[in-house]
């Protein structure tokens, strides 16, 4: 009776997988990276006004595998980038001054529907290190300039984003969980919202213009929020690949580990190859 129970349970499970369409190393994303999230993999620059720093973005996100059925798109992919703070100097040198690496896995899913709507879901398992470079050391002094010291900064996570988009506007929300950092006295919980809005009825044949907003909530000892606002330009398809020039302004807990500790509030413009 087991056998018979289970054989008519299989049959259906069976038939019902053998309908997805299974692609390998698909050209496009099935979730497209969030605008004003800043841990995203990118291909870019950015100069900061204020602090008089450039930041480089140098890293990769690929799907691997997608299932399609229907409407529905199930992906897995990973993800491999960096982030690096550099300070400007004489005879074109940038002396690169921090670097963070983040790399992970990520799994997809995505519901599209009729009058450009879809909605779905990012879930990453991610590591994140980060480390002082040698442009904040003083080889002659033999000592870290303004007083730093290199320690021990790891962080690993697991995060869900779901989102929903509508005619060019994707909101979403997120949620970390840091099941393992150090220092340790890190928040395990990180929340966020965000918007992007790609402004369609101002649309050309060559670019979209957009704005976007993430807040994120986290902290070491309080939680503190951090506010990434965006404006700019992008040459392509909104939601495909295509290259970007944009204004951001940045408030709060510094985006690098080294300096986690230290609040600032800037304003930076860049571009970014749109992967």
């Amino acid at each position: 009776m087991n056998k018979k129970f289970l054989f008519l349970v299989l049959i259906p499970v069976s038939v019902s997988f053998t309908q997805w369409k299974n692609t390998t190393f698909p050209a496009e994303l099935n979730i497209q990276p969030f605008t004003a999230n800043f841990l995203e993999a990118r291909m870019g620059a950015a100069y900061l006004f204020d602090p008089g720093k450039l930041r480089l973005d140098i890293g990769t996100t690929h799907d691997i595998i997608h299932l399609d059925s229907d409407k529905k798109t199930l992906s897995f992919g990973a993800d491999f980038f960096t982030y690096t703070r550099l300070r400007k100097q004489n005879n074109f040198k940038f002396p690169v001054e921090t670097i963070d690496y983040m790399f992970g896995i990520n799994f997809g899913y995505k519901i599209t529907e009729i009058n450009k709507r879809d909605f779905g879901l990012r879930l990453r398992i991610s590591h994140i290190s980060a480390h002082l470079v040698d442009g904040l050391y003083d080889a002659d002094s033999t000592k870290w300039k303004d007083g730093m010291q290199p320690f021990v900064y790891s962080r690993e996570f697991i995060e869900l984003f779901p989102y929903y988009r509508i005619s060019g506007i994707r909101t979403y929300i997120g949620l970390t969980y840091l099941f393992h950092t150090l220092p340790a006295d890190f928040k395990k919980i990180i929340f966020q919202i965000g918007v992007e809005y790609f402004i369609e009825y101002l649309k050309t044949e060559s670019f979209t213009p957009f704005v976007a907003y993430d807040l994120k909530l986290s902290g070491y000892s309080k939680y503190q929020a951090t506010n990434s606002l965006n404006a700019g330009i992008k040459f392509g398809n909104p939601q495909s690949r295509g290259f970007s020039l944009l204004f951001s302004y940045i408030s709060g807990r510094n985006v690098h580990g080294e300096l986690y500790d230290l609040n600032e509030h800037y304003f930076t413009f860049g571009f970014n190859l749109d992967i």
